[in-house]
């Protein structure tokens, strides 16, 4: 692997374990400054969470932007065609993620995901945690899990194991073991787009698209709850009359 993509890995490694640091000296910092104790640990972790993902991705982009060529980049889709799968990739990642939903319900699973909730309630704190879930996130995830370590298993394993080992890892790095199923599932859908374009780019454009939609989706639950029950009481109105 190059030394530019351990640099990566481990780059992004530390970016999730900083919180073990970075959280504490932001509240430290916070105090110094005279902010209010009772509100900093909250704040805190949103400052940090925000600024980690950039500084992060930013130095990822730094490290790869001599980089034109990757292990898939050879007779890579055209422009239009990757646009395509762009957009198909969205589809299939809802069709993934429902078949691995079911599956988790048919097993006894809750959907409901803790990790979701706590994003959200970043976000509900300050909106500007939706550019780490729904931009930052998602191109780190694909550098690191399908361009670098799902690109460089693929030389040596083909699709399906170098697809299911970096499914998995992904899976692994939500640190909800409970949904790796769903995650894994998700991380298979990408990496076929990968393969399937020779482009980061498109499963980067689909992983993006997605959790912006979980984001509007959760952000919005409580009005779409009404909604559908608007809908019911509607039908069951109109029932009456047939």
């Amino acid at each position: 692997m190059k030394k530019e993509y351990w640099i990566i890995v481990i780059s992004y490694i530390a970016m999730q374990l900083s919180t073990l640091i970075g959280v504490p000296i932001v509240m430290f910092i916070g105090k110094l400054l005279g902010y209010d104790t009772a509100n900093l640990g909250m704040a805190s972790v949103v400052i940090w969470l925000i600024f980690s993902f950039v500084v992060t991705l930013l130095i990822i982009l730094i490290l790869l932007r001599h980089e034109m060529k990757n292990p898939l980049r050879h007779n890579a889709a055209s422009i239009p065609a990757s646009i395509g799968w762009a957009v198909a990739g969205v589809f299939l990642s809802l069709v993934a993620q429902s078949i691995a939903g079911s599956i988790e319900m048919a097993l006894g699973i809750e959907q409901e995901s803790e990790n979701t909730q706590q994003l959200m309630g970043f976000v509900e704190y300050s909106p500007l945690v939706i550019l780490v879930i729904a931009v930052a996130g998602p191109i780190l995830e694909e550098i690191i899990f399908r361009k670098i370590i799902f690109g460089v298993l693929y030389n040596r394993l083909g699709f399906f194991l170098s697809a299911l080992i970096s499914s998995l890892v992904f899976a692994a790095a939500h640190m909800e073991f409970v949904h790796i199923l769903l995650y894994a599932s998700m991380g298979f859908t990408f990496a076929f787009l990968y393969v399937r374009t020779k482009r980061i780019w498109v499963p980067i454009t689909a992983h993006v698209a997605m959790n912006s939609l979980v984001v509007i989706i959760q952000y919005n639950l409580d009005a779409i709850e009404e909604w559908q029950r608007n809908m019911e009481n509607i039908s069951q109105f109109i029932g009456g009359f047939l």
